[in-house]
């Protein structure tokens, strides 16, 4: 990992201007005369109003946002891709939720994320964030989006996943088709390098395509989005308390590297709170909404749930909060739990209780759970297991043997009395584990990605240590997501894209406004 303390700073000829580096030397042209490196082509400038680094959700909300204002746009993204931005983002007071009478509002909502977060989160920003939503809803069915229905995550929780047609056009497709019919250009495999700043302001950026031309941007203002540094081992096991964590080895999107906080870091922003947002999941190719695997949502149901001791260790009904369940899971000895049930339990949730997210959005999972597990188990998949006595289930999975005969003679008990003494579960989900065959699955924390780095304000403003603004420099989206206090608010789905779209249209608008007042 670049070493983020370090300054490289590189005078361009005839001017005071500093390109802040990030171990990217500059072109012979950039560098002054007493440079030892040899002189190399030129390479290119380019003038536009805003540069936008990343052509994700935050980065292209920001490039539609200015161009709607009239603005020269250009956005550096550095796959050859634009990512394709969720199935859909959070919003509150949206004309679909009045629509169907349903009236948590803004002030809740606020109430709960500021509780959420033990009033750690900035108040202005998630006020903001929440006030823009319901009108960022509108904005993208004026693009052509259709939303196909309103989501809650498990029940009891709120109905605010605007979920989008899934055969209709990618959010992201659809910002970027509008941005560039105001005249965005999207130079793609064109990665920026450096933000240029001159008398304290951002003027400018360097960036590299992919025949190796530099160019130089000059600007009147850079909005970072980036997507975060979930991919960036070495600042997660820096930044984050998830060092030498089993998920980290996972790379499904190498690109997430942190270079945006890390520009911004250099050009002098202050560092926010950075975390994982985590879940509590099967790990590999078993993972999916809500921890497992469409197939195996019985796993997602309050089953038994015990750690390596043969212990409960939680009410279990909190498997339906995949961030607090992981939250509970990563506490345990080994940072790992055990979801068990039999096959009378088994055939009930089969038979009885459909899948709370699947449901909403039309999936079936299997009738055929012990099948699936077994041709997991025969390929090798570690943490699936069946078999037929509760001894041979402690042996293959590695629990305590006596802590587990303990557990199940109280829990079914319980079961039996319809009462949990111990952590108060409903009685409806209080199935006695008895009959075989047995089934486990073992699960630890996956992670959607790390958020936050950057600190910025309610007008996404990036902010020194001494809460002062950069002029110039905006950012928004996993960069800059530090308002939940590590640990993903599931009560309110849709929040990590909400919050970039959301934050990239209020960068997009006072990054314009600060130019239009700059040039009046």
């Amino acid at each position: 990992m670049t070493d983020v303390s370090r300054r490289t700073f590189i005078k361009f000829v005839g001017g005071s201007t500093t390109a802040l580096g990030l171990g990217f030397s500059g072109p012979a042209w950039a560098q002054t005369g007493v440079a030892k490196t040899k002189t190399t082509t030129p390479g290119r400038t380019l003038e536009t109003d805003v540069a936008v680094i990343g052509g994700g959700c935050a980065g292209l909300a920001a490039a539609e946002t200015a161009a709607e204002m009239g603005l020269k746009v250009a956005v550096f993204e550095k796959q050859e891709r634009l990512a394709q931005g969720g199935n859909g983002p959070f919003a509150v007071e949206s004309r679909l939720q009045r629509e169907k009478h349903l009236t948590f509002t803004v002030q809740d909502a606020l109430e709960f994320y500021m509780k959420h977060t033990h009033y750690r989160a900035d108040a202005k920003l998630v006020k903001a964030y929440l006030s823009k939503s319901a009108s960022t809803i509108d904005w993208f069915e004026k693009l052509g989006i259709k939303f196909v229905d309103l989501v809650s995550y498990y029940p009891g929780a709120q109905v605010t996943w605007h979920y989008k047609d899934p055969n209709g056009p990618a959010l992201t497709d659809a910002l970027a088709a509008k941005a560039k019919s105001l005249g965005a250009v999207i130079y793609m495999q064109t990665p920026a390098k450096q933000l240029i700043k001159e008398n304290g302001r951002i003027t400018g950026l360097i960036a590299e395509d992919k025949t190796g031309t530099v160019m130089r941007v000059n600007t009147k203002a850079v909005v970072i989005g980036t997507g975060g540094f979930g991919e960036n081992i070495e600042m997660v096991e820096r930044y984050t308390k998830f060092a030498g964590y089993p998920f980290l080895n996972r790379m499904s999107n190498p690109s997430l590297n942190g270079e945006g906080i890390q520009m911004a870091w250099e050009a002098g922003a202050a560092q926010s709170e950075m975390w994982m947002d985590t879940y509590r999941s099967l790990p590999g190719q078993y993972a999916g909404p809500g921890g497992t695997s469409y197939e195996l949502g019985v796993f997602r149901q309050p089953i038994l749930m015990v750690n390596q001791l043969g212990e409960r260790f939680v009410n279990e009904e909190v498997v339906y909060n995949g961030g607090f369940s992981g939250n509970a899971v990563d506490a345990q000895k080994g940072r790992c739990a055990y979801g068990i049930f039999d096959e009378d339990t088994n055939k009930y949730y089969e038979e009885n209780n459909w899948d709370w997210v699947l449901a909403q959005m039309d999936y079936k999972r299997s009738k055929d759970v012990g099948g699936i597990i077994r041709k997991a188990m025969a390929d090798g998949y570690q943490h699936l297991f069946m078999a037929d006595s509760i001894d041979e289930l402690c042996r293959q999975a590695g629990i305590d043997k006596a802590g587990l005969a303990k557990t199940l003679d109280e829990y079914n008990r319980a079961c039996d009395n319809g009462r949990d003494e111990l952590f108060f579960k409903k009685d409806r989900f209080l199935r006695p584990v008895r009959k075989p065959k047995f089934y486990a699955g073992r699960f630890y924390l996956s992670v959607y990605g790390g958020l936050g780095g950057v600190k910025i304000n309610h007008r996404a403003e990036v902010m020194t240590k001494d809460f002062d603004v950069i002029p110039g420099l905006y950012c928004g989206g996993n960069d800059a997501n530090s308002i939940c206090n590590g640990t993903y608010p599931f009560y309110l789905c849709g929040h990590t894209s909400g919050f970039a779209y959301n934050t990239g249209r209020i960068a997009g608008e006072n990054a314009s406004a600060y130019i239009m007042n700059m040039n009046s």
